[in-house]
């Protein structure tokens, strides 16, 4: 079936128009779409220029960077919503801009108008074509489906939208010999210490920023990590080893409100800064990989999982709400695969 559209002007206008030979499968089609007219004078049919139809005809897209009036209003009310129900400012940030993303995509569209089939060509239209990943496709989901829970009139169906299927990507483990590398790598106490406590621990970057030195109990040999993610509080065990580095660090340093503050007393000790200390870290130990602060967190998980720890106790360590989520480092763990003989041995 083929056809082509351009942008006209009619009636001072702007406008697509869909030209293609008389099809009557097409006509009740572009007849469904919403403000779609036929011209005599043109001898086209026609539709407004906005935004799903341009990605819906394969069209330059259009360069709106915000939503309606009523979209913006719509999203303020969403962010009041979400902050009155506790959600995390990251949260926030990344359901926002994912709704946003949706809204400006059906600015010419009033909201209550939005079906379920609009869901559906803005994941086609706008995230496959774009090459946007799963997991951003999720949130966008997550954030669509959050929303229209809030809103009472609307035509979306909230249990017809579903989240794609998520790539089976497996974490980025390091072998015991190479944390050794990164961990020694640092003579700077603090720098040591900050790496140290995310493998020795299992922490999330954000968790070791927000530790204090109450949440370091030494007569009970734990670290108290509190509102982890999911607004959770967990306790982690804390090895000999890792306490008397913690030690030396204190005496030196004497952190006031944080545990790993920044050049000013007082002052939280910034991501950016720590994403350098590992950059450091990696230089000087010679290793090329493209290893981030999480590399830590996955390593501690599978290496505990290879010296025999049960995955439910691994689960707990990490604040996991599901054990599927623990369960993914049984297939990087390299206990039992090493164990098996190649048939190549036996030639």
């Amino acid at each position: 079936m083929r056809w082509e559209a351009k942008i006209i002007t009619y009636k001072k206008e702007k406008r697509i128009a869909v030209y293609f030979e008389k099809n009557a499968e097409l006509i009740v089609r572009i007849k469904k779409l919403e403000g779609s007219r036929w011209s005599q004078s043109l001898g086209v049919w026609h539709l407004p220029d906005t935004i799903e139809n341009r990605a819906r005809f394969h069209l330059a897209p259009l360069s709106y960077s915000f939503p309606s009036e009523e979209g913006i209003e719509q999203i303020r009310r969403y962010i009041e919503w979400l902050s009155s129900r506790r959600y995390s400012p990251n949260t926030i940030k990344t359901y926002s801009e994912a709704l946003k993303s949706f809204l400006v995509f059906y600015r010419e569209k009033k909201i209550v108008e939005i079906t379920n089939e609009d869901v559906v060509i803005y994941n086609n239209e706008y995230i496959l074509k774009n090459n946007l990943s799963s997991s951003y496709q999720n949130q966008i989901v997550n954030a669509i489906k959050l929303f229209f829970t809030t809103i009472r009139a609307t035509k979306i169906e909230i249990d017809k939208i579903h989240r794609p299927k998520r790539s089976k990507i497996l974490p980025n483990v390091l072998s015991k010999e190479e944390i050794k590398l990164i961990l020694n790598a640092h003579s700077n106490i603090k720098h040591k210490t900050m790496l140290s406590l995310i493998y020795s621990c299992g922490l999330r970057r954000s968790e070791l920023l927000n530790l204090k030195p109450a949440d370091i109990d030494s007569k009970r040999g734990i670290v108290i990590i509190k509102q982890g993610k999911g607004k959770k509080d967990r306790i982690a065990p804390l090895s000999l080893k890792i306490l008397e580095m913690l030690r030396d660090y204190y005496t030196i340093c004497r952190p006031k409100t944080w545990l790993f503050e920044g050049q000013n007393l007082g002052e939280q000790y910034s991501e950016y800064s720590l994403q350098n200390v590992l950059k450091q870290a990696l230089k000087k130990a010679g290793i090329k990989k493209q290893v981030t602060l999480h590399w830590l967190r996955h390593s501690y998980a599978t290496h505990l999982l290879e010296t025999g720890t049960d995955l439910r106790y691994i689960q707990e360590l990490l604040g996991h709400t599901s054990s599927k989520t623990t369960e993914i480092y049984t297939h990087v763990s390299t206990k039992n695969i090493q164990q098996i003989k190649s048939p190549f041995d036996n030639l």
